[in-house]
């Protein structure tokens, strides 16, 4: 049996991820005092007193009225939530009192026909008696007086939040951790949230022609062939010379946390704009976190000349030098065109990063290269590499072991690497080589 849910809603800056961060025992999601932070739904796992729950978190409901232009697609991201859900905590802002907007987020939860919990937050002093009578009046059932800030209130809140959830069933039967974590990273406005859409097959993440429209990791795991793949929508990354707003930079985090987690890197490029200086600072990132990497050279659709193809990729050549291994998927998300192909190449590359080489097979090439005399001179000193194995994988991790690591140059190490990549399969991985004494 899956783990019941429970949506959090209302209005904007009412405090609902700071409440999600008090009942989940954690910062996942993104708080500022900004207004209209959150778009996109959230998951955070949740616990109290053995019982287990999922928390969505989820964007502020506007009126139908707002001019912001995130607005409609915010609204459709609740109104999802709620659907989904078991049980509905709707947050209201003690401090101001009802609004227009909490009775226009009041209409959308009474047809839902779930528990709702009405919390008024921001009763930061538990003394203050809370005026009931106000919040009577949105019909959705007996308010409470909160503060997710301090944490005042959110026990009780537990406690009849996990009784109204339904009866356990059956426990789900124990299973191997097979997910495959794949992150969708890349610069603002390349795509990410629309590849995300196409891959899921639904509307997971809002899609707007705004940079910057994602800041918080959405993830979702489907089922492709057989295999669980977890999708990551990231935010878009830009210089950090360029991210001034607080909101920013705390997606900013969350990307490089989902980066830290996954197993490949799917970095998307605006194939209109070709490989950026910024594209080969993701990518560098992913690879110093070991991370397997996919090209997905998006928005092909706008590549209508032999002359634009040549560009593109003459921007890869020249920018991804130091990843040449990485393979590259032309696709449209906005289209469709080949994005199955992304997640064979995601698959494939995750194969290759956790792949493990016989001892025997890496000494074989070991003698090869020892016969053909390529090796590193320094006045009297000659390196000998005696023998190798495998030490690590997700990246693998091979292990040399020679008379004087200290000779070993980057030129050598390129040209091992090759050597390497030559004999085995390791499409889409980084590889970690060192070099240690014989007698260590």
């Amino acid at each position: 049996m899956s783990k019941p849910i429970v949506a959090v809603v209302g209005r904007p800056n009412v405090g609902k991820s700071t409440l999600v961060n008090r009942l989940s025992v954690n910062r996942d999601a993104i708080v500022h005092e900004s207004r209209g932070v959150t778009r996109d739904r959230s998951y955070h796992d949740c616990d109290w007193n053995g019982r287990d729950f999922v928390l969505i978190d989820t964007g502020g409901i506007e009126s139908a009225k707002s001019k912001d232009v995130f607005a409609p697609r915010i609204r459709e991201q609740a109104l999802a939530a709620c659907d989904e859900a078991d049980a509905i905590i709707f947050v209201v802002d003690g401090t101001v009192g009802v609004t227009d907007e909490d009775e226009e987020v009041a209409r959308v939860v009474r047809r839902s026909k779930k528990p709702v919990f009405l919390c008024v937050n921001k009763l930061d002093d538990p003394s203050k008696e809370l005026n009931s009578w106000d919040y009577y009046s949105l019909g959705v059932g007996e308010p409470r007086g909160i503060s997710a800030g301090h944490g005042f209130g959110t026990g009780d809140l537990l406690d009849d939040v996990v009784a109204a959830l339904p009866e356990e069933g059956e426990p789900e039967p124990e299973r191997e951790d097979g997910v495959l974590n794949v992150a969708i990273i890349g610069r603002p406005n390349v795509g990410k949230s629309s590849l995300t859409n196409r891959l899921a097959k639904r509307n997971r993440s809002i899609v707007s022609d705004v940079a910057g429209t994602t800041r918080d990791a959405v993830d979702i795991e489907i089922a492709w062939k057989g295999s669980r793949i977890r999708l990551v929508d990231t935010a878009g990354m830009r210089k950090k010379t360029q991210v001034h707003e607080d909101v920013e930079y705390y997606s900013l985090v969350r990307g490089l946390q989902a980066m830290d987690k996954a197993d490949v890197c799917l970095l998307v490029v605006d194939a209109s704009v070709g490989v950026t200086e910024q594209d080969q600072k993701l990518a560098g990132m992913a690879i110093d976190r070991g991370c397997a990497i996919v090209v997905v050279l998006n928005k092909w659709d706008l590549i209508d000349t032999e002359e634009k193809r040549e560009a593109v990729r003459a921007s890869l050549d020249q920018r991804m030098t130091f990843a040449r291994w990485a393979p590259s998927v032309n696709v449209s998300a906005l289209t469709g065109r080949a994005t199955d192909k992304v997640l064979a190449a995601a698959v494939k590359a995750s194969e290759n990063h956790a792949r493990q080489v016989k001892t025997s097979e890496l000494n074989r090439l070991v003698t090869s290269i020892r016969e053909g005399g390529h090796t590193v001179t320094y006045k009297n000193r000659r390196l000998k590499i005696h023998y190798a194995t495998q030490t690590g994988t997700k990246p693998p991790a091979l292990t040399f072991w020679c008379n004087a690591p200290d000779l070993v140059d980057d030129n050598y190490e390129r040209f091992l690497e090759n050597r390497i990549r030559d004999t085995f399969d390791f499409e889409g991985t980084p590889l970690r080589l060192r070099f240690r004494r014989k007698d260590d």
